[in-house]
């Protein structure tokens, strides 16, 4: 997953959102509803004014893998300006609002707006990177390595803790890990009898340093 300061970086600009957002239909959307779905032809570019998006792959089986989530300020369909097929689809987590520009309007916008192209490019480089290592934790980390590390990306250190920014169930941490829930549910009931972590207002809570094996 993303850190806070990937998440900054991804955000736009006040001034490019503004300009951006004129050329956009802004449209609302549900809870759990499918915004993509993986395959699709669509080529929209959409900018996540409310709310957040996760974006998934699924396998033949069924099981999803969480790639990374948008909230706002963030965007997100860019990969549709080579033609090709939807590789990844993307819900909404929450009530979420979007505004939604088409794929001939976004070409225009990066030939009017080159601060607008080059932080796409910039985007487009960090998220080679940051997949990049996902693949190399899958192939050379355990299941407890990779939970270590989404648990530290997605918390922040409050006074002698780390607290979860968000609400996550133990099928939400498995889908980011590549895991089953049955093997994150076994690794969190030792952290939990070990002191490691904890739950407080419905929030994962790292009450002291993860060990680096378990």
């Amino acid at each position: 997953m993303r850190s806070d300061d990937e998440g900054v970086r991804d955000q736009l600009p006040p001034a490019l959102l503004d300009a951006i957002a004129l050329r956009g239909a802004t449209r609302a959307f549900p809870a759990q509803t499918i915004l993509i779905n993986e395959g699709d032809t669509t080529d929209s570019l959409y900018i996540v004014l409310s709310g957040r998006v996760k974006v998934y792959a699924s396998s033949d089986e069924g099981r999803d893998v969480v790639l990374t989530e948008y909230g706002p300020g963030e965007y997100f369909g860019e990969l549709s300006l080579d033609g090709a097929k939807r590789s990844a689809s993307i819900k909404a987590m929450e009530p979420c609002t979007c505004r939604v520009v088409q794929g001939s309007e976004l070409r225009q916008l990066m030939i009017e707006y080159p601060d607008f192209a080059m932080h796409l490019t910039r985007k487009l480089i960090r998220m080679v990177r940051r997949l990049t290592e996902q693949v190399r934790s899958i192939a050379t980390e355990d299941v407890y390595g990779r939970m270590v590390r989404v648990l530290n990306d997605m918390s922040e250190q409050i006074g002698n803790e780390r607290v979860l920014r968000q609400k996550l169930t133990q099928q939400d941490i498995a889908d980011r890990v590549g895991a089953s829930r049955e093997m994150v549910n076994r690794v969190m009931k030792e952290l939990t009898a070990g002191g490691y972590v904890t739950q407080r207002n419905g929030r994962l809570v790292i009450v002291r340093k993860l060990p680096s094996a378990w």
